[in-house]
């Protein structure tokens, strides 16, 4: 009798261990997953605790804790905190090697870790080993989705994949090159398109949230589309209301499109109960927006981002940016007190710090150029163009100023679509400003190549692509090098 016991005991112990060993998107781990979504962490991790007592060999645990850091990093952007936490990525893709093979969560789930920290890593410049980590979860999509053609999970990443390598910046092309890989960022956000209408009626529907988020960032900073506003909001009414994460999306698309006013609104109606975590960079786009409408809570904001951030990103700008709030103010002590500490904090890794700390060590900018920058920036168009209307140019003593009223004078008239008079000024920005190191007459020269792009007039449209690319050692070079080189591609050249 012992001795049949001890046989059967072993095929027990593995029986049991193997129904353990399982994925399940129960009713506990998607309250998980939605507390995470809308930034509720500390309620996030007390629900993962309680279904590691209930099954503690759930994989889908593992992916949620990957979720949690994923998600607190990008709020935080604390370099320390990826230094720290950067290598439970191989520890959480071996737990999950252990785990059920043959569900569809088995690759689907290593592939979501892979991903998640090539996001991160080239947040915080680890570009190479983010393309590995890309590519590997491209893989194992591929994988799974043969596997489980059906299993819609697969589509969302599926389509992150193809916008990750359609869209890499042409300095870094040659990493994709070396691992021969290549995506379409438009077919990407098409199908998440077709995602986001087949969710809903799925046992899926808790990704919606995630495919909104995707769907806002791509539009915004990988299609770069100009008149989205209306429906991007539309997406994100979709969203749980109780999110943070809803707010700041509501924010940022809001302030990329040049909706002053409602940013501030989305903003400043944002989730105030302690049960979310800090998401400082939501105070550095209020601060930005407080400033272009000439707020009197401009340095709450603003203050309240260079105190509370952990990162390195827009220190130096937001200082400059309460400097010019006191300037505006008639206080030139605290002005000067501003720019001092822009030049002596933070870093200049991100351009914008770059050019901020310029700004910090030159002369003081003109008023009313000043106030015309900040209304554009705004999108007070008629406000701003009033701050330029009986401007004498001839009366501007530094040429940084001339070239910026021109400059301002052509982006104002670009986006009240008075073509001609935009293309006047641009060029004339490009003609004083082209040998600079200011970036005016580069990106002058590119929206003027957009303007033709989009006539479909384009032998003039390469024609200032290519002088945009000519000029060099300017501010934004990468990135103005990058528009004008997709320039060149969308009109054929």
């Amino acid at each position: 009798m012992l001795k049949k016991y001890l046989l059967i005991f072993p095929l027990f112990l593995f029986s049991s261990l193997a129904a353990r060993a399982n994925f399940v998107y129960d009713a506990t781990c998607i309250d998980a997953y939605k507390a995470i979504l809308s930034l509720r962490m500390n309620e996030a991790r007390q629900l993962i605790a309680k279904e590691k007592q209930l099954n503690p060999a759930n994989g889908i645990v593992v992916l949620l804790e990957n979720y949690i850091d994923y998600f607190s990093l990008l709020a935080s952007e604390s370099k320390s905190d990826y230094e720290k936490l950067k290598d439970r990525k191989s520890e959480r893709i071996s737990a999950l090697e252990e785990n059920d093979k043959n569900s569809p969560f088995y690759l689907f789930s290593q592939a979501e870790i892979y991903l998640q920290w090539s996001f991160l890593k080239a947040k915080f410049g680890d570009y190479m080993s983010s393309g590995s980590d890309a590519k590997s979860a491209n893989s194992l999509l591929k994988d799974n989705s043969k596997r489980f053609p059906n299993f819609l999970p697969n589509k969302k990443s599926l389509a992150l994949v193809n916008i990750i390598f359609g869209n890499i910046p042409a300095n870094f092309k040659w990493i994709a090159g070396m691992m021969g890989m290549k995506g379409n960022a438009q077919y990407g956000v098409n199908q998440l398109l077709e995602l986001k209408k087949e969710l809903p009626d799925s046992s899926f529907s808790f990704y919606n949230d995630e495919v909104i988020w995707f769907l806002c960032i791509t539009e915004i900073n990988v299609l770069r589309s100009k008149n989205s506003f209306d429906k991007l909001i539309g997406y994100l009414d979709g969203m749980d209301n109780n999110s943070m994460l809803k707010a700041y999306l509501q924010g940022y698309v809001s302030s990329k499109t040049a909706h002053n006013d409602e940013t501030i609104r989305f903003l400043e109606a944002a989730p105030k109960s302690n049960r979310y975590i800090n998401v400082p960079p939501m105070y550095y786009m209020l601060g930005n927006a407080l400033l272009n409408r000439l707020d009197k809570d401009t340095p709450v904001a603003l203050g309240k981002y260079v105190n509370e951030y952990r990162g390195t990103a827009y220190i130096k700008d937001a200082y400059v940016k309460l400097a010019y709030f006191f300037l505006l103010q008639n206080d030139s002590d605290r002005y000067n007190a501003y720019m001092k500490l822009a030049r002596t904090k933070g870093t200049t890794t991100d351009p914008k710090d770059k050019i901020a700390l310029r700004e910090a060590s030159e002369p003081r900018p003109d008023i009313d150029l000043l106030k015309a920058r900040l209304y554009f920036d705004g999108g007070y168009y008629s406000k701003a163009m009033a701050q330029l209307a009986n401007k004498d140019v001839n009366g501007l003593k530094l040429t940084r100023d001339k070239i910026q009223y021109y400059y301002y004078l052509g982006r104002i008239n670009d986006k009240i679509n008075k073509n001609y008079e935009a293309v006047l000024n641009y060029q004339k920005a490009i003609a004083i400003g082209k040998e600079t190191s200011y970036y005016y007459a580069a990106n002058a020269a590119l929206m003027i190549g957009n303007i033709y792009g989009e006539i479909k007039e384009n032998q003039k449209a390469a024609y200032y692509y290519h002088q945009a690319l000519d000029m060099r050692s300017h501010d934004y070079q990468t990135d103005i090098d990058n528009d004008a080189k997709a320039g060149l591609k969308r009109v054929g050249q």
